[in-house]
């Protein structure tokens, strides 16, 4: 089941370390789950530790473990670098050929090359740069 916001709904006892979750509107990548036992009046919680995929910033939430959670559609596309002007990157769709900008993180500066393949995610109407395929 999903809807137009590009998350469908999950449970979150079927959350694992490596998949995504969204938490205060931002795609997330789960990097750690704690889980406490059900107690004599109420059930088993989970403190849910999650890095933005987009800012790299660490995220927590608790949620009981029968919650449900909004897990992002993620999509991966391959894009080519068409040029590189200051702090920003232009990609070009290699399905599509759109051409679109993005701002280059601290993780890829310096690392581009007019011509390279690389691995672009998408979620919730964001986009980034994942990897580089080619140098």
């Amino acid at each position: 089941m999903s809807d137009e916001g590009g998350v469908e709904k999950g449970s979150a006892k079927d959350l694992r370390v490596g998949k995504y979750i969204v938490i205060d509107d931002i795609p997330c990548r789960v990097v750690g789950i704690d889980s406490s036992s059900p107690g004599k009046h109420g059930g088993a919680k989970m403190r849910i530790t999650a890095i933005g995929i987009f800012d790299g910033q660490k995220k927590s939430i608790i949620k009981p473990s029968t919650a449900d959670c909004d897990v992002p559609i993620i999509d991966k596309k391959k894009a080519q670098v068409v040029s590189i002007s200051g702090d920003s990157v232009q990609l070009m769709d290699s399905d599509n050929y759109e051409v679109y900008e993005l701002p280059i993180t601290e993780e890829f500066r310096g690392k581009f090359a007019a011509g390279q393949q690389v691995e672009v995610i998408e979620a919730l109407g964001k986009r980034g740069v994942l990897r580089i395929l080619t140098n």
